[in-house]
């Protein structure tokens, strides 16, 4: 058993760690107390954010510009990271989660990894960014929804749009253990409600049993998934390394002597970069409506099967030759093609045409579970990583 690299003192980031962590921002709950609580800090720094809402007006996105030395705010790279973190309910927490504890070098709490860590190191580092003659300006992007499916960056990202806010480049802070993640897969789940008709179970003519088409649909769906593990298109250098298909949630019915009219299940793909993500989910209708429906239909004219978009995010597939890749890579000193099956909101700048890489601290493998930690040493390591930055985008000699 390796013992852990502890740090000699502390992470300057841990107290700004451990405040963010105690804002408990479940998905399902606000973000806003973490957002104004960063927003208020800044302002007393003297940097002004701009919150943009999610429609129901209770989650916000941040974004923050530390200016040049000369004043601009345009340009500079993006330190992006989201605010909201995954529910704790039915996990085995050996502590509070929102409650962060430090023991054996590591900080245990809900979002310590994914990932509070990036951004608590970010804002920990301002006091050097504000002492530096900055010669382009550094971005704070602070999301809200990215485990709903990278759902609330977009509303961020519109309103930069619109008030023609542009960067060079943007770092996307999830856990890869400090090292550079070059491409990751993009997400598209949906829902699929299909409607038969009741009847007795014994009167089975006289019914539609909707959980039976419903079937047929997914195991369609599972037949593409086979189809793309057996043929491809491939590349090994991810962990997966072909596009993926499933389904996660199903339920229907209310008795089993009851024909039911309704089923819902909902599935999502996972595609390459390259992998065109619109004919996946139009051959998934195009079964539904052309094969599916038209034997539901004989069976009863009330039929009909429903898609609901539920999240969807664009792939990843960073240039190499793209500064920041460059930058970032020369900073880590990591020259390897690391690329991850798992999403992120760097697809999201990246089509916005800002050239974007992630890398940041904690663990991916330790995301999401029971006692989710980080360890001091990567905190370190990430404090460092971000100084270089700062010290590569100064005036200074």
């Amino acid at each position: 058993m390796t013992t852990p690299i502890v740090p000699s003192a502390a992470p300057i980031s841990l107290p700004w760690i451990e405040k963010l962590i105690r804002f408990d921002t479940t998905s399902f709950a606000s973000n806003l107390g973490l957002i104004e609580a960063v927003r208020d800090h800044l302002e007393e720094q003297g940097y002004a954010s701009t919150l943009t809402y999610e429609p129901t007006g209770k989650k916000a996105n941040l974004f923050a510009t530390i200016p040049a030395a000369d004043g601009a705010t345009q340009g500079g790279i993006v330190l992006s990271g989201h605010t909201d973190v995954v529910p704790v309910k039915g996990q085995d927490w050996d502590s509070d989660p929102f409650d962060p504890t430090v023991r054996e070098g590591k900080l245990f709490g809900r979002g310590a990894c994914d990932m509070k860590g990036f951004i608590g190191v970010a804002l920990a580092m301002l006091p050097e960014m504000k002492a530096a003659r900055l010669r382009e300006p550094i971005h704070f992007a602070f999301s809200c929804d990215e485990e709903l499916g990278c759902i609330g960056a977009p509303y961020m990202l519109d309103d930069l749009k619109a008030r023609g806010i542009h960067a060079n480049g943007c770092i996307v802070g999830e856990p890869t253990d400090m090292r550079v993640i070059v491409a990751h897969k993009g997400i598209n789940a949906y829902r699929c409600r299909v409607h038969g008709h009741a009847a007795h179970s014994s009167l089975t003519p006289q019914g539609l049993n909707a959980i039976e088409y419903a079937a047929r649909l997914i195991c369609f769906i599972r037949d593409q998934a086979d189809a793309f593990r057996g043929e491809g298109p491939f590349d090994e250098a991810f962990d997966v390394p072909f596009t993926t298909l499933q389904t996660g949630v199903i339920s229907g019915g209310i008795a089993v002597n009851t024909i039911p009219a309704h089923c819902e299940f909902s599935f999502e793909y996972r595609n390459l970069p390259g992998v065109d993500s619109a004919p996946i989910i139009a051959r998934i209708k195009d079964y539904a409506a052309h094969t599916l429906l038209p034997q539901m239909k004989g069976e009863h004219p009330g039929a009909s099967i429903e898609f609901e978009l539920l999240a969807t995010a664009p792939t990843l597939d960073a240039s190499e030759q793209a500064a920041i890749t460059q930058l970032v890579r020369a900073l880590t000193h990591d020259r390897s093609v690391r690329k991850v099956a798992y999403g992120t909101e760097a697809g999201l700048f990246e089509r916005m045409g800002i050239p974007s890489v992630v890398c940041g601290p904690g663990n991916i493998e330790q995301a999401h579970k029971a006692n989710e930690f980080v360890t001091l040493a990567q905190l370190a390591q990430c404090e460092s990583f971000l100084r270089k930055l700062v010290h590569s985008m100064s005036c200074a000699p």
